[in-house]
């Protein structure tokens, strides 16, 4: 089954083994097209099913376990992977009701191998980056890119190489891209900037990149909607909720649940509701406009994830919402620490960009957009654990602008038995009092 990449644009077509991430034509963003009426002879939802619970690679993953559908021609021992997917679907009743809505599952991302989605799509990149005989990657990276990239990276032989803003990194990130042994340079600049730095270096050192705008990010990124479709038994939910940054996750569910509507393996599509920060929403402000252009701006927000003001899969996401007649809408910081607040509280627990989901929901709800009836899905992105501090600092009251309306105290008390106990009662006196 062959593949090729495809200006979504112009529709000019590149050898799959071209090392090019924007259209030579027009500029336009590319994608990988696959095969599809190939595919409709070998794919169906049984050949997925059966590889349930697989022990061999490359099919353990979560991934390739879809492999025909994300890079159907690479040799099973060349692909890179931890494995990565198989994350769960959490029920999460308490939360549908703190929401509006009777229905609510959150797909936990932040389980992934180093804590976020994006290992989705490391492994098809850094899997692609080896077939091309590459020797260096790079992402300029908010921080979960660079985690993903750097322990990619190494796996596969390869030199890792992060662009990082100089300053609100979650040191849960950076730890990890250190750790993992790649090459980090803090950089004065914010990421849309380093972005269009990694580009350029990318381009006179011959250097892979590895952002969103590397179509084979994508491939692997979609895989959270194959998946969250098989979990649910093939049964397809009224809405998609997923916070959004630079849109590479929203672009990847629009293209991958497309895909399994033509093959037959779903029998409608989702509508899918992009939630933005509302100090980071420039595809919320292009959604009143009916998408006339993108504007980028200077984002700001707790959410460091999704702090991106030029977001460079615009087009794609664009199109996604047309596809699924989806909506945008934006949240405050605020309601994103509310909203993790209660995801934490549940024992689950994400990063702040994550809570975007729920935050998402509970307004949608509000104003009418989402039913109660509906059943929804929310993607958590992120691990807890990827920004302790903004945890901390929100339980603690401590964060600038923002209120800890559900607050977990920490309570300081000297090496005395009776004052612990003290303490003891009254905290089970006020969780009785909820």
């Amino acid at each position: 089954m062959t593949s090729r990449l495809q200006c979504m644009d112009c529709t000019t077509t590149y050898p799959i083994d071209t090392v090019t991430y924007t259209c030579a034509a027009c500029g336009g963003l590319l994608d990988v097209q696959h095969d599809l009426d190939a595919a409709k002879k070998t794919v169906s939802r049984a050949l997925f099913d059966d590889r349930l619970g697989s022990l061999s690679a490359p099919y353990n993953s979560g991934v390739w376990r879809y492999k025909e559908l994300v890079h159907p021609t690479v040799p099973d021992e060349q692909v890179v992977s931890k494995p990565e997917g198989n994350t769960n679907l959490y029920h999460v009743p308490e939360l549908a009701r703190w929401s509006g809505v009777d229905t609510l599952y959150l797909k936990h991302e932040g389980e992934n191998p180093t804590g976020s989605f994006k290992d989705r799509g490391m492994t098809g990149g850094v899997t692609h980056a080896r077939l091309l005989g590459m020797t260096r990657v790079a992402c300029a990276s908010t921080g979960n890119t660079s985690a993903s990239l750097a322990a990619y990276a190494t796996q596969a032989g390869l030199q890792g190489i992060i662009f990082f803003e100089n300053k609100n990194i979650a040191l849960g990130k950076l730890s990890q891209a250190i750790a993992y042994g790649a090459t980090c340079v803090q950089i004065n600049a914010d990421f849309d900037r380093n972005l269009a730095l990694v580009r350029e270096v990318a381009e006179e050192t011959g250097i892979y990149v590895l952002n969103s705008v590397n179509p084979f990010r994508l491939e692997g990124q979609k895989t959270i909607m194959f998946e969250t479709i098989q979990q649910l038994r093939w049964q397809v939910p009224d809405w998609i909720v997923v916070p959004g940054g630079n849109l590479g996750n929203s672009s990847a569910f629009g293209k991958g649940l497309n895909e399994f509507y033509q093959l037959g393996l779903i029998d409608k599509m989702p509508r899918i509701a992009i939630i933005q920060a509302a100090g980071a929403n420039p595809l919320y402000q292009s959604f009143q406009r009916d998408f006339d252009d993108l504007q980028p701006i200077k984002a700001q927000t707790i959410a460091s994830a999704i702090k991106i003001g030029n977001p460079v899969n615009y087009k794609k996401a664009v199109r996604t919402l047309r596809w699924t007649n989806g909506v945008v809408a934006e949240v405050t910081d605020q309601q994103i620490m509310d909203a993790k607040a209660q995801i934490d509280g549940r024992g689950i627990g994400c990063e702040p960009a994550s809570a975007c989901s729920l935050a998402g929901v509970k307004k949608l709800v509000a104003e009418g957009v989402i039913g109660r009836g509906d059943s929804v899905v929310g993607v958590l992105t992120g691990h807890l654990l990827k920004d302790p501090d903004a945890t901390i600092s929100y339980h603690t009251d401590s964060l600038n602008n923002i209120r800890a309306q559900y607050p977990n105290r920490l309570h300081q008390a000297e090496g005395d038995a009776a004052q612990i106990i003290d303490i003891l009662n009254r905290a089970r006196s006020a969780e009785y009092a909820d």
